[in-house]
């Protein structure tokens, strides 16, 4: 798949997952709303039926309290009397309930003011019946009812609770349908909801299924391709390695026959020093021969004028040559070490770092005694790796950071290490001379040195350090100004093991 493919298969995948996401808040949102108002509109149908009820619970206690009158009047007995009397106690509670159950609304507010009235002045000539009929009177309780029956409160009280009622019944047909509606756009939201996650579920389910084919197909194409880079890689890694050990014995040879006609230019040097030697006694002792007698002896002859100047210059040439011969013998000795040093194997072994260089700063401690160095070994992180390659890397980095301090000032070495990700790196610090940032990389190169050549040395040790660092699958790097001293930092694995064992060669 094309990367342009990708970006728009990501694309819809992210537009797809919002859009669920929407549709989903949308639906939780909707439902959340649509339940509350449903259970809010049959809240309000069980409080229409709630006030239909008490309403017809007080006109049950008005009329209980009418007939227990009636009976009490015309039979004179008690049980009448206390029947009237607990549905009058019962009276006024539910007109209380009933009125507290209107407050929401203003007209029917307004009917259980008048129902209200009516019922306490039936109350009252409830209580004036009971008193005639408490006095022995009977006459005038019949004759106040007869008058009571002419003004009708009973049926007053009876048409506003009707009104009530009818006024309720609308409510209720209207509540009604209000709940049923809402519960129908909840049933309805939910249902097209669903359907609406199921649709998505379905494209998703399909993306997911191409997205898997594409990447099964990517794979098989990744397997195939890993497959013939890991042949090309062991061809050309088996290329390199038999490059490498071409360019090692190449070099062994090399080295090795130059050995042999440098060693005959030394020998042929030696005998033209003598031989010139020999010339310049014969020369001076022709030159100085008296005109009488024995020729002067050798030891006695001393040159004068040109003969003296040439003998100074026969003898500074014989000088440089020697000097070229010497530092060529010290190059071929160098070739020789690096050939032998990367024709060996490492072996991983356990290395305590600490007590490693700690030995190596002791060997050197005469060379930093006379630079009056102070050098530091803090904590420092363990390593599995090839002891001997490790000696040689601290060793040329400690000797470097010794013999590149600043004359005159007092040098200090700090070794210390940490360890990050299963890498263990080395910081090797001085306050020397410093090197310029244009020749970082120079200083890395073989026979290649950087700044004031006032040092003895070929331009190996950092090239061979680096190599070995290479070799055991780590970096090195360096940072430094002019003047500020150096600080060479190198990075190794805490465990080199036997996969990676030797991979460099």
């Amino acid at each position: 798949m094309t990367a342009e493919g990708q970006r728009r298969r990501a694309f819809w995948q992210i537009l797809l997952f919002a859009a669920g996401l929407l549709v989903l808040t949308v639906i939780s949102a909707g439902s959340v709303y649509l339940v509350n108002k449903a259970r809010e509109d049959s809240k309000w149908v069980v409080h229409t039926i709630e006030v239909e009820n008490q309403i017809n619970a007080l006109l049950l206690e008005i009329r209980r309290a009418e007939s227990g009158a009636r009976g009490y009047l015309l039979t004179g007995e008690d049980n009448f009397r206390t029947d009237h009397e607990k549905a009058v106690a019962a009276i006024i509670p539910a007109l209380d309930k009933l009125t507290r159950q209107s407050v929401d609304n203003p007209g029917q507010r307004e009917n259980v003011e008048k129902l209200s009235a009516a019922i306490e002045i039936r109350l009252n000539q409830f209580a004036q019946e009971m008193a005639f009929i408490r006095q022995g009177q009977p006459d005038k309780a019949t004759a106040l009812v007869r008058e009571l029956a002419a003004q009708d409160a009973t049926a007053r009280i009876a048409s506003v609770a009707n009104t009530m009622m009818r006024e309720e019944e609308r409510l209720f047909r209207l509540r009604t349908t209000n709940s049923d509606r809402s519960q129908t756009l909840a049933a309805s939201m939910t249902g097209i909801g669903s359907g609406l996650v199921v649709v998505l579920a379905l494209i998703s389910i399909w993306l997911v299924r191409r997205s898997a084919r594409v990447r099964d197909e990517a794979e098989a194409r990744l397997r195939e391709a890993y497959a013939n880079l890991e042949t090309v890689v062991d061809e050309r890694t088996a290329d390199l390695r038999e490059a490498n050990d071409e360019i090692q014995r190449f070099a062994y040879i090399v080295s090795h026959d130059l050995r042999s006609p440098l060693v005959n230019i030394m020998g042929f040097t030696s005998e033209l020093e003598e031989l010139g030697g020999d010339i310049f006694r014969r020369i001076g002792s022709l030159a100085h021969a008296p005109a009488e007698g024995a020729p002067l002896a050798p030891a006695e002859i001393a040159l004068e004028g040109a003969d003296k100047q040439l003998q100074e210059d026969f003898s500074e040439a014989l000088d440089f040559i020697k000097s070229s011969i010497a530092k060529m013998d010290r190059l071929i000795s160098a070739i020789l070490n690096l050939t032998r040093e990367g024709r060996r194997e490492f072996q991983p072994v356990k290395v305590d770092t600490r007590e490693l260089i700690e030995a190596i700063v002791t060997t050197l401690a005469h060379q930093a005694a006379e630079a009056q160095a102070e050098i530091h070994v803090e904590p420092l992180p363990d390593l599995v790796s090839d002891r001997l390659a490790l000696e040689q890397i601290f060793s040329n980095l400690i000797d470097n950071a010794i013999k590149y301090l600043k004359p005159g000032v007092p040098g200090e070495i700090r070794i210390r290490g940490r360890t990050k990700l299963g890498y263990a790196i080395f910081e090797v610090s001085d306050n020397g001379r410093g090197i310029d940032p244009k020749d970082h990389q120079r200083i890395f190169d073989l026979f290649r040195r950087a700044g004031t050549q006032d040092k003895p040395g070929q331009g190996i040790g950092l090239a061979h350090v680096r190599a070995l660092v290479r070799r055991l699958g780590g970096t090195m790097s360096v940072s430094s100004e002019l003047n500020t001293g150096s600080t060479f930092t190198i990075t190794l694995p805490i465990a080199w093991n036997v996969s990676n064992r030797n991979r460099d060669r």
